[in-house]
């Protein structure tokens, strides 16, 4: 049975429901047993969108699309050229990094209604030209804030107490103490730059460890239980250790330069798990040779192409990346700060959470 209602009929029926003091959720089931849609194409419903997932997730994200009524087709491996070929078949594209999403694209997106970017920031899009379509943008950084956090800590603390370089000795059949004798958080004062979902995470996890936690960011107000807001001055005052969690934006990029970290009081320790343009990296290996960086925990690297799997495709490497993979002051990962088994299905998940509640708004 196909029922086309008007958007006034729509909108009529939820207030009908609303004032019965019915769940909307039933009227939602009840328009996906009618097949109910609108010949409208702005007004879609709930159960008519059309979803190309172009990489490749946790099978919560697709199962449970179709297991409420969406079309969800899979490719990954089709090139960006044959995406756009297709695109204009589909209300809404969910992806990872395998491609940017830019004006080109858009303008072949003539139906589009969302871009779904299973991660935590959307760098990867045009942002303002999706926008003008009138696009909506989802990111998911609530799924691996957790990580992130826990991934900091767990890097500082491994540079803290030497654990690479005693690891590695001990396979060599050498058991050194004094020259491995570590340092702790406690007493130290730990600033965070970017207290967003992914500076909050790391914040909590500091609890218990006795130091002090500062935030700077840009936005007013954003401090909590589990760090003080602070001006960027006293930032540079207080931080014996300090984390990055900014976005990729003008204003983050190539913001940890000379003049940055020489207006830190103190010599310091640097964590960046954020993004790898925020640091210039010639001028870190020069700060950690006149040791006004102390040590650094980088998960994320200056030189990193947009698909985060694909790293160097020469080996032609930058000699400030020569030194940094030398240095027994530097702990190195591969941008797996939010690259967990839970955090691959909280990703995915809070993809299709919030698929379904903009489904249901439009």
């Amino acid at each position: 049975m196909q029922f086309n209602l008007q958007p006034k009929l729509h909108t009529n029926i939820i207030k009908y429901f609303k004032k019965k003091k019915y769940s909307c959720d039933i009227f939602i089931i009840l328009t996906r047993k009618l097949n109910i849609s609108y010949n409208n194409r702005t007004n879609i419903t709930y159960n008519s969108m059309k979803i190309l997932i172009a990489d490749n997730n946790h099978s919560i994200l697709k199962n449970g699309l179709e297991k409420l009524g969406f079309s969800c087709d899979d490719d990954f491996i089709s090139t960006k050229e044959k995406i756009e070929e297709k695109i204009h078949l589909y209300d809404g594209i969910i992806i990872r990094s395998r491609f940017k999403i830019d004006k080109q694209f858009i303008d072949q997106a003539t139906n589009l209604k969302f871009i779904a970017r299973v991660g935590a920031g959307l760098e990867s899009i045009d942002i303002n030209y999706a926008k003008s379509k009138n696009i909506h943008l989802i990111a998911a950084p609530e799924g691996n804030r957790n990580a992130v956090g826990e991934h900091a800590l767990g890097m500082i603390l491994s540079l803290f107490n030497n654990l690479k370089r005693v690891d590695q000795e001990i396979r060599k059949g050498k058991w050194l103490r004094e020259e491995n004798r570590g340092l702790e958080l406690e007493g130290k004062t730990v600033g965070i730059i970017g207290y967003g979902n992914m500076g909050k995470a790391f914040a909590k996890k500091l609890q218990g460890f006795d130091t002090e936690v500062i935030c700077y960011d840009i936005k007013e107000n954003v401090g909590n239980k589990n760090a003080k807001q602070v001006s960027l001055d006293e930032l540079f005052e207080k931080t014996d250790v300090l984390s990055l969690h900014t976005p990729h934006t003008k204003l983050t990029n190539k913001m940890i330069n000379s003049e940055f970290i020489n207006r830190f009081k103190k010599s310091f320790y640097i964590i960046n798990t954020g993004r790898g343009t925020a640091i210039i990296t010639d001028d870190l290996v020069e700060a950690l040779k006149n040791k006004k960086i102390l040590g650094a925990c980088l998960d994320v690297l200056e030189y990193e192409k947009l698909s985060f799997e694909n790293f160097f495709t020469d080996h032609n490497l930058p000699n400030a990346f020569k030194y940094l993979i030398n240095s027994g002051e530097v702990l190195l990962s591969s941008h797996i700060a939010g690259w967990t088994v839970e955090s691959k299905y909280k990703l995915a998940k809070t993809i299709l959470d919030k698929v379904i509640l903009f489904s249901k708004a439009i």
